[in-house]
């Protein structure tokens, strides 16, 4: 397999990497990034912990390029790591945070166990106050990871990488992070626009106890509103406001401040929906109108960092050039992002559907591959049929759903939440819509994204590669949720040149290029006035041996013209 550098990774500052403020929705003056180079071992699990073996740089998992380390962690392995700095106490407590571990991990501070966490794509925080000190600290992680021999949340994480499944990672893989507090710290705010209403509805979450805060409302430096909050909730009042959209991504700041705590914060002033267009066709609605998602697949793969975007640029780069080209949209798929990467769809205008991440058991055709091409669309209440006989897995489905909503939850660009995916680990997803529409009625829910439909939920969500597309009748939006897969090989730039997918394959630049312009006229544009609401194209760049991005697994070269896509792109909307 080729070493492949994005220039965003060549360019890194390694001695502290991604060091931008890691939570720019709820954002504080006190900030220390603990990112940069951490000592690391990796043991088999039957053995005893000999000693560190090397450096690793943190936040990127040892299987990538940018750690320096390059080492798969096995299910039977043991990844440890420490890291010494230096630490002043200004505030009454202290605040330990990690984006993402993946996936069981214990967290110890000059010796004293601080936390543990499952999960291997949330935040979480530990309160590290009585184990830290001024002067030199050091903490330690430990981390496994069952990889694709657990029905954990793992995505398309395979110990038989090749195709659709990719090498696995584990271990630190976002920022990690300190922060002091007061006492009674603010601990979340729940920010919910009504439109209709023309309100910000605003819910605070304290440490300790419920207390008032003053909420000021800005429009760039002008002061648009400010309200005190009762028992912790305000409803703030925005008059003649602006509308957010992908057009115009209209941003309004909010600072909220208590007897001792001060959090900057954003919202924007939006509404997500179904409803009927003016023929009666089911629509997805953006702000009362009917509009059309035009969107990719984004797998969010760094040839150097796999998960990990190498830098802030990074994840701004593939956005912008998204949004340049024409699309409105990114179905976010088998991951959860940092979340810059959400404030920058925000502030840029791009939609994001996200994707609950793919667990269960073993994967099986015949349920997957086989049968939703027969018309055979099964209840997903067979356990056995989709891999999800374990009911522990099946449980921690439902806490990791309920982890990701809650952190995405002030995310103005999210529209849609995909709860499960081609039915991979399906289970139940009628419950799974009602579950999910109780934490979030603010937004779409495709129940079963692609096929296995369960007759629920507000789409009708279609995957077609390889037939004609034929927008069926449905009391809900139609909307193709994968579809093209057009694969170009960028040579020079790819993971394996010896074996490389995709859908349908081609060699030359201009064959592409008419493929594409024939895919989109025949299939979405044709049928967007038959009552296609919303289409999602595979993919953003390259993964590994897939070759169906628009881009090059190491984002140096744009495999389509810009002008051509843009031209398209002009077309595809309601």
């Amino acid at each position: 397999m080729e070493r492949l550098l994005t220039v965003f990774g060549e360019k890194m500052d390694k001695t502290l990497p991604l060091n931008d403020y890691p939570r720019p929705q709820f954002a504080r003056d006190s900030f220390q990034n603990l990112n940069g180079e951490w000592d690391y071992a990796i043991y088999n699990q039957k053995q005893e912990f000999a000693g560190y073996q090397g450096k690793i740089l943190v936040p990127f998992s040892p299987e990538t390029i940018l750690s320096g380390v390059e080492r798969v962690v096995k299910p039977t392995d043991v990844l440890y790591y420490k890291r010494q700095f230096v630490f002043k106490k200004t505030g009454d407590r202290v605040l330990l945070h990690f984006g993402a571990v993946d996936y069981y991990c214990v967290v110890s501070v000059n010796g004293k166990k601080v936390g543990e966490n499952k999960g291997g794509y949330y935040p979480f925080t530990f309160d590290i106050t009585s184990a830290i000190h001024d002067g030199e600290n050091e903490i330690t992680v430990t981390v496994t990871d069952p990889s694709d021999t657990g029905s954990q949340a793992r995505g398309k994480q395979s110990s038989k990488r090749g195709g659709i499944w990719y090498t696995p990672q584990s271990g630190i893989w976002q920022t990690v992070w300190i922060e002091q507090v007061c006492r009674n710290y603010l601990k979340s705010a729940s920010l919910t626009p009504d439109i209709d209403a023309g309100v910000l509805n605003v819910t605070l979450d304290f440490a300790e106890e419920v207390e008032n805060a003053r909420l000021d409302v800005y429009d760039g430096e002008e002061a648009v509103a400010s309200v005190n909050t009762v028992n912790g909730k305000a409803q703030i009042k925005m008059g003649d406001f602006k509308l957010w959209s992908p057009e115009e991504p209209n941003l309004y700041d909010l600072e909220i401040t208590t007897s001792a705590d001060k959090v900057k914060s954003y919202f924007g002033m939006r509404k997500f929906g179904i409803g009927k267009d003016e023929k009666g066709i089911a629509r997805l609605m953006l702000n009362n109108k009917p509009y059309f998602h035009n969107g990719l697949l984004d797998q969010g793969y760094w040839s150097d960092g796999m998960y990990t975007p190498p830098t802030d640029e990074a994840m701004i780069y593939d956005i912008q050039t998204m949004k340049d080209m024409g699309f409105n949209m990114l179905r976010k798929h088998i991951k959860i992002e940092p979340m810059r990467w959400y404030y920058h769809c925000d502030r840029l205008g791009m939609l994001v559907w996200q994707d609950m991440i793919n667990g269960g058991g073993l994967y099986k055709f015949s349920t997957i591959g086989i049968r939703p091409f027969l018309g055979n669309m099964m209840d997903d209440s067979n356990y056995k049929a989709f891999s999800r006989e374990d009911e522990a897995g099946r449980r921690e489905y439902y806490v990791d759903s309920e982890r990701m909503v809650k952190a995405l939850y002030n995310v103005v660009s999210l529209s849609v939440w995909v709860p499960f995916n081609e039915g991979w680990g399906q289970f139940d997803a009628a419950y799974a819509y009602e579950f999910y529409k109780k934490l979030d009625s603010t937004r779409i829910i495709d129940h079963a994204s692609g096929w296995h439909d369960q007759g629920c939920g507000d789409l009708r969500s279609l995957h077609i590669y390889f037939t004609p597309i034929k927008v069926p009748k449905d009391s809900r939006p139609v909307v193709l949720s994968e579809f093209g897969g057009l694969s170009l090989q960028a040579k020079g730039h790819m993971y394996n040149k010896e074996k490389f997918f995709g859908y349908r394959r081609f060699y030359e630049q201009d064959k592409f290029e008419k493929a594409y312009k024939k895919l989109f006229e025949k299939r979405i544009i044709a049928n967007i006035p038959k009552g296609l609401a919303a289409s999602v194209y595979t993919e953003v760049s390259d993964v590994e041996d897939e070759c169906n991005g628009l881009l090059s697994y190491d984002r140096k070269v744009i495999k389509i013209d810009m002008e051509l896509i843009k031209e398209i792109n002009s077309r595809v909307k309601l």
